[in-house]
């Protein structure tokens, strides 16, 4: 991203024609919209003491760089999958996947079930804009443990653990990700510990990602002058959208097992 907004083009339906030979080309006006992606900046000042700085045994400095960039990814997760409400620009940054397919989220309580899996696979296969290549699974970390014990009529794991340096994770064939951000949330948030967890399925393409800044951060000692109190301020600006919410399936768990 160039500015805090863009457009980014998302074509309608093309149909496809067959042509008898020496036959006329038939003229199609398929809708071209737009879906809008908004920077919103993410970013902390954090306030040291500088007997931190000049007695601890580690670098202070990088380890408040790492502790915020990890806290920024599961809110920034947040935002893009699991907050609630319609995008506002600050406590809800962007309109969610979760918020998105809305009514179409299949709800379940209890523990994740081959059942759920298969219904909220289906519901991404099923929605116009699937693609075998594409298609990746996201879910909330809590799931790990419940998909491990999930086996198919012949005993076969579902679920199958990196075994490889660069080998994905695979559930039903598919790349899955875990995500400590894919609950649901009021507000984004990195710590949704309230939240409902979620698993996602559908194609990563409609997950449209606009890096206007990448992480950086900056140390002032000017600013705790007064106090041998030095500040690190760490900001980024990112933009997040929908492309099709018929790209998606959703399965939320509503109560615990």
């Amino acid at each position: 991203m160039t500015s805090d907004i863009q457009k980014t083009p998302r074509l309608g339906d093309v149909d496809v024609v067959v042509i008898p030979k020496g036959g006329t080309y038939p003229e199609d006006n398929p809708t071209l919209d737009n879906v809008q992606l908004d920077a919103a900046k993410f970013g902390d000042r954090i306030i040291i003491a500088e007997e931190d700085l000049n007695d601890a045994n580690v670098n202070v400095i990088v380890e408040f760089q790492k502790g915020w960039a990890t806290n920024y990814a599961r809110k920034f997760d947040n935002a893009c999958l699991g907050t609630t409400a319609v995008a506002n620009g600050t406590t809800v940054p962007f309109t969610s996947v979760y918020k998105e397919v809305g009514a179409g989220v299949l709800k379940t309580a209890g523990a994740l079930t081959y059942a759920d899996l298969s219904d909220v696979l289906a519901t991404a296969e099923n929605g116009r804009y699937f693609s075998d290549v594409d298609n990746v699974i996201i879910a909330h970390t809590s799931f790990k443990g419940q998909l491990r014990s999930l086996v198919d009529g012949n005993g076969r794991p579902m679920f199958i653990e990196q075994v490889a340096l660069g080998q994905p994770q695979t559930l039903f064939g598919y790349e899955v990700r875990f995500s400590d951000g894919a609950k649901t949330s009021p507000v984004s948030t990195w710590n949704p510990s309230a939240g409902n967890p979620l698993l996602i399925v559908g194609n990563r393409k409609h997950l449209i990602v606009g890096d206007r800044s990448p992480i950086e951060s900056l140390i002032s000692f000017d600013a705790g002058f007064g106090t041998d109190e030095p500040h690190i301020k760490m900001r980024t600006r990112k933009a997040f959208a929908v492309g099709r919410k018929e790209a998606f399936g959703v399965v939320e768990i509503t109560a615990g097992p």
